[in-house]
């Protein structure tokens, strides 16, 4: 029998223990494993994919019901009085009214009936079909939630790359006004010191409407309420080269993939519609019968025993062309499905091919970025001594700590397009929470 088992609930359990603590004013770690768990949980699109599998089962039982035997009892009992009319006077005889009490057991069964066996089975596999939905539903919802745990965490580490800008603008600003006052600077050094500074900290200002936006969009992805206090535990993956290796997956890779299995029960179903739709010229073979007892009113002693039995055979002879145009309708329905799925295993491979050389591409752009921020790290170093000595005006400090703040939110952005290639690339794979084994030791 199908069924539908939840996975999520010890985790989950976990995850609504966590927001009962949060509304309680004290926050508590959240890591990315109990925020994808929540998510099927609490997603709206996976909740109603599970509700229609839950249909899809029931559809099942409804068309079980078909070719197993029906029983039911009925009982009535009724008064009737008959009007005779002689056929050769046309005169009018009344009889007496009488009583009758019939309590019988009916029963019918369908005892051969292909096109009604085959249609079960398409249903059975429709459902089937359901269940896998679900999987698609829970990876689309947990990469997403994925996504924006990162970009959330992204968030919050540019704030601290802002914070350390806004240090080195404020030490350079003190510093070149004791350079003015022991007349090694002039006024433009300061002004150009503390203009630095207002932009730093205006820049941090607008970041902090980032973290809060990125925040209330994690918090709608698990319905969390908005007021609740937030905290995320820090997920830093390990750096994998993946390349362009192993790309002769193939029908592996496929079969990891809920939409690909999807398709293939989806095609499955619509070849048994075309097998149904041939077997509507079938005769079928039907019992039917009743058993129980009969007499004048339900309160007499001298109740009979009364029954029928029959078996009915039914020869398709003319249906007005529906057969026909049912198989018609069948195989092209199955042709479509068809379609669809060589389309889909074509996106998949590109899907795959794509993901493997993004993440090799981002993997290597991260060792770009910290060879930049080293850069300019020492760029910055010399710029200070050159100031410190007074060979030289702030204009280049202030250019190179522009610089080094530059390098540093782009090696935060790069660490985080590289998470999202790492989330892409197991999406691709076939399941999303394999990232969650990624983590850097």
């Amino acid at each position: 029998m199908l069924k539908v088992f939840p996975r999520y609930v010890s985790l989950s359990l976990l995850v609504a223990g966590w927001v009962r603590a949060a509304d309680a004013g004290a926050p508590r770690l959240l890591t990315l494993e109990q925020a994808m768990a929540s998510a099927e949980g609490v997603n709206s699109s996976v909740l109603l994919s599970r509700e229609a599998a839950a249909q899809a089962l029931e559809q099942v039982n409804q068309a079980r019901a078909g070719v197993l035997p029906s029983v039911n009892l009925t009982a009535f009992q009724r008064r009737s009085r008959n009007l005779n009319i002689l056929s050769t006077t046309g005169a009018l005889s009344e009889t007496r009214p009488s009583n009758r009490f019939d309590a019988r057991l009916t029963g019918t069964y369908s005892l051969l009936n292909p096109q009604l066996l085959s249609a079960g089975q398409a249903v059975r596999v429709g459902a089937e079909a359901a269940q896998v939905d679900v999987r698609v539903t829970v990876q689309t919802a947990i990469a997403g939630v994925a996504q924006a745990y990162f970009g959330h965490l992204r968030n919050l580490r540019r704030l601290d790359v802002l914070d350390a800008n806004i240090t080195r603008a404020r030490s350079l600003y003190d510093l070149a006004k004791n350079q003015l006052v022991a007349g090694l600077a002039t006024q433009i050094d300061v002004t150009r010191a503390e203009a630095q500074l207002a932009q730093a900290e205006q820049a941090r200002l607008q970041q902090v409407t980032s973290v809060m936006q990125s925040e209330l969009v994690f918090k709608r992805l698990l319905n969390l309420d908005p007021a609740a206090p937030l905290q995320l535990a820090d997920f830093q993956l390990a750096r994998v080269d993946s390349g362009l290796a192993s790309l002769a997956e193939g029908r592996t890779t496929f079969e990891q993939r809920a939409d690909w299995l999807r398709g293939q029960k989806a095609l499955e179903q619509s070849r048994l519609d075309v097998r149904t739709a041939k077997f509507e010229r079938l005769p079928t073979l039907g019992l039917a019968g009743d058993f129980g007892q009969g007499a004048a009113n339900f309160d007499d002693d001298g109740k009979r025993k009364v029954w029928t039995f029959g078996a009915t055979l039914t020869v398709p002879i003319f249906d007005g062309l529906r057969a026909g145009a049912d198989q018609r309708a069948a195989l092209s329905r199955q042709r479509v499905q068809q379609a669809r799925l060589n389309s889909l295993e074509l996106q998949i491979t590109s899907e795959l091919r794509l993901a493997r050389q993004d993440a090799s591409s981002r993997y290597a752009q991260i060792e770009v970025a910290e060879k930049t921020s080293r850069l300019a790290e020492e760029q910055l170093r010399l710029a200070r001594a050159r100031y410190n000595e007074g060979v030289a005006d702030n204009r280049e400090v202030i250019e190179a700590q522009t610089q080094l703040a530059i390098a540093a939110d782009n090696l935060v952005d790069a660490i985080y397009q590289y998470n999202l290639s790492r989330v892409e690339l197991a999406r691709a794979k076939g399941e999303v929470r394999n990232v969650l084994a990624e983590k850097a030791p």
